[in-house]
């Protein structure tokens, strides 16, 4: 018995097959189609949207906007392998009818229409609302460092020029210090031709490294991203009312309250106070200082504030007096005599009277503590983590910007996000009850992409002390214990054994 051959590749076909028939119904690129067919590009200000009455023709930016948005699909960043993939790829030639653009057209769209880009992703999150994909409840905000485009050693050899420079400045008039003037211009030339001026070390799970912070609010229903910025500040304690102002405009709701989820590093108590007066609720663990003495000493607290005296209320009865405001904390003083005489002193304090400070926005704080419930929390994990993963491994393939500058960054993020939107909603990680140690299996469907038909797989898993009553798997774990990274799961179906 011979093997499966195919055709001649001389052999002529009576009834060509047409790039129609080649393209599936359901398939993500009649999306990309329908999608950027809609929109007013002369509205969102895309150059030539309009046919010039004279001159050579140009590209429409429609094909080269399609173009794009199907490389990002396809982990396809590099205008030259763009290039290539419009000559050889069968979806490609369905989706710019056989048109073929070089490289440098490809990259002079993306040079030229970073804002317009950046509009055209706004239009998405609102498509997505309109048929019911984002829901504009509930609100997840994290950030996850990205790697900048430029090396180590250029960062660093760019941080010590600068450092140089500033010695010079403050060294002007010391008479023992002498410096060559072409040195100093030879410093400011290289500083004036680094490409990434902005970047800086950020700490990364490999390391310090140059990176962005890239933060994302994404809406719990689906899990899809509603806006998405890129900072270079390495901390994100500012970055909860921007994100939360953003996402509550983008979704259009401004009259209705919006609810925020963050972690502890979104902790911030100006800005807890601003999103309650713009109808926002932000549900964020407050940090808090750890006491140095540990329990030894009663910490605040154990002190409560009284509104009406503004004044704290000791663990022994007494009130200490307001004495002012130090920075963003307001001081409490009790009276030496008071203090000296009390029973409870040892457990209080080791100097002659007790200090305590209360935060200016302790009120917005403390409810912001209370709104961030063990299930809100669980509800943050299992929403933000993933969309990140999608971005770092199924579309960017590495978690690292190609295109150098905070401007670039920026451009080469507003339309990765939306990435999930195209093969739509998935199924999310799922919670149940078991017993510790109980086992089970996960029936698993994975969908057809990159030219891998549906298959099916089967997952054993097994119930740890650890979880507790709780068994929780990812999406990633899935993907990776079936061999299937990277493919669409359309539905999973978890059981028991012996059952």
């Amino acid at each position: 018995m011979g093997f499966i051959e195919g055709e001649a590749r001389g052999q002529g076909t009576l009834f060509p097959a047409s790039l129609e028939e080649l393209i599936a119904q359901e398939h993500f690129c009649r999306v990309i189609d329908a999608f950027v067919n809609r929109l007013d590009m002369q509205k969102l200000g895309f150059i030539r949207a309009e046919a010039a009455e004279t001159g050579r023709p140009g590209y429409d930016p429609r094909d080269l906007l399609k173009l794009y948005l199907y490389g990002y699909l396809q982990q396809i960043r590099s205008s030259r392998r763009l290039e290539n993939e419009c000559r050889r790829n069968v979806e490609l030639m369905w989706l710019l009818g056989r048109l073929c653009p070089d490289h440098k057209s490809i990259a002079e769209f993306r040079r030229l229409h970073r804002q317009a880009v950046s509009e055209a992703g706004a239009e998405l999150v609102k498509l997505a609302r309109s048929v019911g994909l984002i829901r504009g409840e509930w609100i997840v905000i994290d950030g996850s460092k990205f790697r900048a485009a430029s090396s180590v050693s250029s960062v660093h050899e760019r941080i010590l020029l600068e450092r140089y420079l500033e010695n010079l400045d403050t060294s002007d008039g010391e008479d023992e210090l002498r410096v060559e003037n072409g040195a100093t211009a030879l410093a400011l030339e290289k500083l004036r031709r680094h490409a990434e001026p902005e970047v800086g070390f950020m700490k990364t799970a490999q390391g310090m490294l140059p990176a962005y912070n890239v933060q994302t609010a994404v809406d719990a229903e689906h899990g899809l991203i509603v806006v998405q910025k890129v900072s270079d500040e390495p901390a994100d304690n500012r970055s909860l009312l921007p994100m939360a102002e953003a996402a509550h405009a983008a979704l259009e709701a401004t009259d209705s309250w919006l609810q925020v989820v963050a972690d502890a590093g979104y902790s911030n108590g100006e800005q807890a106070a601003a999103c309650e007066s713009k109808n926002i609720l932000p549900h964020v663990p407050a940090k808090r200082g750890v006491n140095a003495r540990g329990r030894q000493l009663f910490d605040r607290t154990a002190f409560r504030y009284q509104e009406q005296s503004n004044t704290m209320l000791c663990p022994a009865g007494h009130s200490l007096r307001s004495d002012g405001r130090n920075g963003r904390a307001l001081v409490y003083l009790g009276r030496p005599e008071v203090c000296g005489a009390c029973p409870l002193k040892p457990q209080c304090t080791t100097s002659r009277r007790r200090i305590v400070h209360r935060h200016v926005h302790e009120g917005a704080l403390e409810r912001m503590q209370q709104r961030a419930t063990p299930a809100i929390m669980q509800l943050r994990r299992r929403t933000v983590e993933y969309p990140f993963a999608l971005l770092k491994y199924a579309i960017f393939g590495h978690p690292r910007f190609l295109l150098r500058g905070l401007e670039g960054a920026r451009w080469q993020d507003d339309f990765s996000p939306h990435r999930g939107e195209w093969r739509g909603k998935g199924i999310r990680q799922r919670t149940g009850d078991h017993a510790p140690g109980e086992k089970g299996v996960v029936d698993l469907h994975f969908g057809g992409a990159h030219g891998v038909d549906g298959m099916e797989r089967r997952i054993p898993f097994q119930g740890t002390p650890r979880t507790g009553q709780r068994w929780e798997f990812s999406r990633r774990w899935l993907w990776l214990r079936a061999g299937c990274p990277g493919l669409p799961l359309f539905a999973e179906k978890r059981r028991k054994l012996g059952q």
